[in-house]
């Protein structure tokens, strides 16, 4: 079995954010993409299929993670953390990491939000891992979710192979969407992080 190590999932998401001011924003993020990833553009879209072809923006946004929660088996991960655009606009990121045969991450759902505020930078980036006792076991790493279509109103979720940790994500038909991980801590599965983003604005 395996155990986790979050500093490789840190290191991860630098050399992804790296690739996007290196190589193009759109090229990073489909390079680092699971085959099955999900991004929201607001709608669920399948982030492979989206990303095929497209323009890069003239100025890549930039990120820095933050946080890191882990399974105790180290095969799925979650970094949050900020980002910023060259306009100035800034948010927030969260992303879901599932770790592969190879032993490399890849990210099998990206989402985040713009904020009126930076997220404040911590002094240092804290890293939570599960409890290794059992969870409810996964039989295999799933993402759980109609294969054939990414429509409003979808739900996708997905846990460890050791069930210790595990996430879930709905979106309403506006667009609205909320994102939820829990982490195996004292026998229970905790509830660690909930993103809720509003409807976008009719442009």
């Amino acid at each position: 079995a395996g155990t986790a190590n979050p500093s490789a999932l840190v290191a991860a998401e630098i050399a992804f954010a790296r690739t996007a001011r290196e190589k193009g924003q759109w090229q990073a993020f489909d390079q680092y993409a699971d085959d099955d990833a999900v991004m929201f553009v607001p709608e669920p879209v399948r982030a492979k299929d989206w990303l095929s072809g497209r323009q890069e923006p003239a100025a890549p946004v930039q990120w820095q993670p933050y946080q890191v929660w882990m399974s105790c088996d180290g095969t799925l991960g979650v970094t949050k953390g900020a980002w910023q655009r060259p306009d100035g606009s800034v948010g927030y990121f969260t992303t879901i990491w599932q770790k592969r045969k190879k032993g490399d991450y890849r990210w099998v759902l990206d989402q985040g939000d713009s904020l009126a505020e930076a997220l404040e930078e911590p002094a240092m980036l804290s890293a939570s891992v599960a409890d290794c006792a059992r969870g409810p076991r996964g039989d295999e790493l799933v993402v759980e979710r109609d294969r054939k279509t990414l429509a409003p109103g979808m739900d996708g979720r997905g846990r460890s192979k050791d069930g210790t940790l595990s996430w879930s994500y709905h979106v309403n038909a506006d667009h609205s969407r909320w994102l939820q991980v829990s982490l195996l801590k004292n026998g229970a599965m905790t509830e660690v992080l909930r993103s809720e983003v509003a409807a976008p604005k009719e442009r």
